[in-house]
């Protein structure tokens, strides 16, 4: 290993790793009481150090992800749950998860997508897996237009906070920043370069930033189906890249259990109405407030 993969802990590969592993508890890979990889062999994946494996590590577990033993190895304890009132057997096999939904909704001609979230970190994760089945042939989408409101950056939030600290200890605030810039900017590099590539004609994606504090997050598919989860907010330890570490309030999108909602062709049935109403709320704040 080279001299900066062994240094490499405190900086972007540490959250590079983390973030995969999210995304694969969180789309399935790793399910429910299964063991992840060897320290060792995450390390020679990656291509990092085995202390930013061990970085990342301690980052799941106080998240609430993983629970590390001695001797043991590490076991995933939690992982994103859909509850869904019209779930299909295809779904009810494999659990509900955000990858398989996702995957459908890519697999159609047009792709609509409104997002309203804390972060953009976790619909990142799955895009690109989405942008990987578009670079292989496997689906062929001609039209994705992505559509995202985001709290606005000028002021801190609630959350992520350090708990008791002075009101001007933006920190914490400035490290969710900081993901939420990487996230974004991957979101319009890895789909402007489908359509620069010409695997999808057309490719619009704008995001816009609202004087909101986010209670929940909602993913509004193909204005056919949406996901709504509300963000419980938890005290929790996170690592700062200087390696000092604080208590923080905190809230966990990957961790909140999402209500699976679907239109169909009756205007006063529950999904239907839950449509219609959320996808009034969207249109509002993206015309009116967001910028």
């Amino acid at each position: 290993m080279d001299a900066h993969q062994s240094h490499d802990g405190g900086g972007r590969e540490f959250h590079r790793v983390a973030e995969d592993l999210r995304s694969r508890i969180a789309d399935g890979t790793y399910r429910l009481n299964s063991f992840l990889p060897s320290q060792r062999d995450l390390a020679e994946e990656f291509g990092v150090s085995r202390d930013t494996v061990q970085r990342a590590m301690r980052e799941l577990a106080s998240e609430g992800w993983i629970e590390s033993r001695q001797g043991s190895g590490s076991r995933v304890v939690k992982t994103q749950r859909i509850q869904s009132s019209t779930p299909r057997a295809t779904r009810m096999r494999q659990g509900m998860t955000l990858g398989p939904l996702l995957s459908e909704v890519f697999e159609q001609p047009e792709v609509t997508l409104d997002v309203y979230t804390l972060t953009s970190e976790s619909l990142d994760a799955h895009i690109r897996l989405q942008v990987e089945r578009i670079h292989s042939r496997s689906i062929a989408p001609q039209r994705i237009a992505l559509r995202m409101i985001l709290p606005v950056e000028t002021s801190p939030l609630p959350y992520p906070a350090v708990k008791g600290g002075a009101e001007d200890d933006t920190r914490l605030w400035d490290r969710m920043r900081a993901i939420t810039h990487r996230h974004t900017d991957s979101l319009r590099g890895v789909l402007g370069d489908l359509r620069r590539e010409g695997l999808v004609p057309t490719v619009d994606v704008q995001i816009r930033h609202a004087p909101l504090t986010p209670a929940f997050k909602l993913y509004l598919l193909n204005r056919t189906e949406a996901l709504f989860g509300p963000y419980e907010v938890i005290e929790r330890q996170i690592e700062l890249d200087s390696g000092e570490e604080v208590t923080a309030l905190d809230v966990l999108g990957l961790g909140a259990t999402l209500t699976h909602h679907v239109k169909d062709d009756n205007p006063n049935s529950p999904g239907t109405v839950f449509l219609d109403s959320m996808q009034t709320w969207f249109d509002s704040v993206w015309n009116n407030i967001a910028a």
